[in-house]
């Protein structure tokens, strides 16, 4: 079981390890009872089959949805009261999500974008950056995960960016972000920050409307990006970005 997880860790499978840790009086698994549940639907071992372990699948299933563990409880006494079985005993099941490590995908390469990625990295965050110059590239941090460069649709179709990964948009002019952002914006990821003043961002949300992109859609960019610290060097910006992506990712 454990040699299973540690393999689908290294995969990048999202992936959850259910494990019973608590019992009372007669329940159809003991503790320490650990089953495997990935995101493709499979699983692997068991804490007591039937309705029980249907329901504990729907729960690591939510779990993989949000990425937090939690602790369920189940009282097999009585299925007309809603209860996944007839044991006679409670059985608590802890629901440890494993998830592939966040990307973060920095669009534009220039001095903020090279900060961000150098910072994301060592924040523990998969940093891929691109740009759609490919001699500025050369001056990418070493730590990233990879820069790329050519058509941004082709970038974002080969990285498959997903619920768990954020996205920092930092190029150098409006021109540019009007041609990619429709593409990026129609990624799934839970964080999407603009770099540019207000008035910048003013005239990108008119342009992409113009466009056809929907004013709900553009709701979901922080512009300006990052948090108020009055910063003014490429990596304070970068230190008010990240503090933001991971306000993100830890708010309940």
């Amino acid at each position: 079981m454990i040699a299973e997880l540690a393999a689908a860790i290294a995969r990048s499978d999202p992936v959850v390890l259910a494990t019973v840790v608590r019992t009372r009086w007669s329940v159809p698994r003991r503790a320490s009872s650990k089953m495997l549940i990935f995101a493709d639907g499979r699983t692997l071992g068991t804490v007591g089959g039937g309705e029980l372990e249907y329901r504990v699948t729907v729960a690591a299933n939510e779990a993989l949805s949000d990425g937090r563990p939690r602790m369920i409880e189940y009282s097999l006494v009585d299925p007309a009261a809603g209860d996944p079985g007839v044991c006679g005993g409670v059985t608590e099941i802890y629901l440890e999500p494993y998830m592939p490590t966040p990307t973060l995908f920095v669009v534009g390469a220039g001095h903020v974008g090279r900060a961000v990625g150098e910072l994301a990295t060592w924040l523990g965050l998969r940093t891929v950056m691109w740009d759609d110059r490919g001699d500025i590239l050369e001056e990418a941090p070493d730590v990233i995960a990879s820069a790329v460069t050519g058509p941004i649709t082709e970038a974002l179709a080969a990285e498959q960016l997903g619920p768990n990964d954020s996205i920092v948009v930092v190029t150098r002019n409006v021109v540019v972000d009007l041609e990619i952002l429709p593409a990026l914006l129609a990624t799934p990821v839970r964080y999407f920050g603009l770099l540019g003043s207000k008035r910048r961002w003013s005239t990108t949300r008119a342009g992409l409307i113009a466009a056809g992109v929907s004013a709900e859609l553009l709701e979901r960019v922080h512009a300006p990006v990052g948090i108020e610290i009055h910063a003014e060097t490429p990596e304070e910006i970068a230190v008010s970005i990240l503090a933001e992506v991971i306000g993100d990712r830890r708010a309940p």
